[in-house]
C-alpha cells in the first residue's frame, strides 16, 4: 500500500481533480484570497491559476513527493511565491495568527484526523481570517447517503483514504468557524461522488 499511495494515488488525484470541469468551482473557491495564504492539500498545484492579485505568498501544506513534482511546470508560471511548507495538516509548522486565509479543495475527504487539522487552520489564521473550500462530502439526499455508505469502504481502498460521507459543513462547524457562504450542490458526474460543499468560513 506504501508504493500505491506514493507512486500511483497522487497521479489519479492529478487526474481526475485536474479534469476541467472542475476549474469553474477551483476559481470560485479561490476568489476573495489574500494576504498570506496557507493551501491543506497542496496536491500538483492545480489551483495555480486561480490565485487572486490579492494574494502575497502562499505556504503549501502537501505530503506526497509525487504530488509536488507533478506540479513543477504550474510552479514555473506562478505569478506569487509558493513554498513547500508543511508536510501534514494535523500538526502545521506555524505560528499563531501566521496567515491572513487559508484554502482547502478536495482535501477534507482524505485527512484522517480532519477535527485536529481544522483545529489547526484556526490556530494559524489570523481573527477574522478566511477559510475557503470546495470539498465533495455527504450528499443532501438519503438514497445517495446510503450509496454513499455503502461504498466508503472501497473508496477509501483505492483512492488513497478518500471518504465519499463526511460532513462538510458539520465538520468545519464543529471546528470552531462561522460559515459566511456556502454553496451544497450537485456537480456534474455521479451523485455519491458529485455532492458538493463550497464556501467560506470565517475563524472568531
Amino acid at each position: 500500500m506504501g508504493i500505491y499511495n506514493d507512486q500511483f494515488v497522487p497521479r489519479l488525484v492529478n487526474l481526475v481533480c485536474g479534469a476541467k470541469m472542475n476549474n469553474p468551482q477551483r476559481e470560485r473557491a479561490c476568489a476573495g484570497l489574500h494576504g498570506r495564504v496557507m493551501e491543506i492539500g497542496f496536491g500538483s498545484g492545480l489551483n495555480i491559476p486561480f490565485y487572486p492579485a490579492a494574494v502575497e505568498s502562499i505556504s503549501a501544506v502537501e505530503p506526497a513527493d509525487l504530488g509536488w513534482r507533478l506540479a513543477d511546470k504550474r510552479l514555473a508560471r506562478a505569478t506569487v511565491p509558493i513554498e513547500r511548507a508543511g508536510l501534514d495538516g494535523q500538526s502545521l509548522p506555524f505560528a499563531d495568527n501566521s496567515f491572513d486565509s487559508a484554502l482547502s479543495t478536495w482535501t477534507m475527504c482524505t485527512i484522517p484526523d480532519i477535527a485536529a487539522a481544522l483545529a489547526e487552520v484556526r490556530r494559524v489564521l489570523v481573527p477574522g481570517g478566511t477559510l475557503h473550500f470546495v470539498e465533495h462530502g455527504l450528499a443532501p439526499d438519503p438514497g445517495v447517503q446510503a450509496w454513499q455508505h455503502r461504498l466508503n469502504p472501497i473508496e477509501k481502498a483505492i483512492a488513497g483514504g478518500c471518504n465519499l460521507d463526511r460532513d462538510i459543513r458539520g465538520t468545519v462547524e464543529s471546528a470552531g468557524f462561522e460559515i459566511h457562504e456556502l454553496d451544497e450542490f450537485y456537480a456534474d458526474g455521479p451523485k455519491f461522488l458529485a455532492a458538493l460543499s463550497l464556501g467560506v468560513a470565517v475563524s472568531p
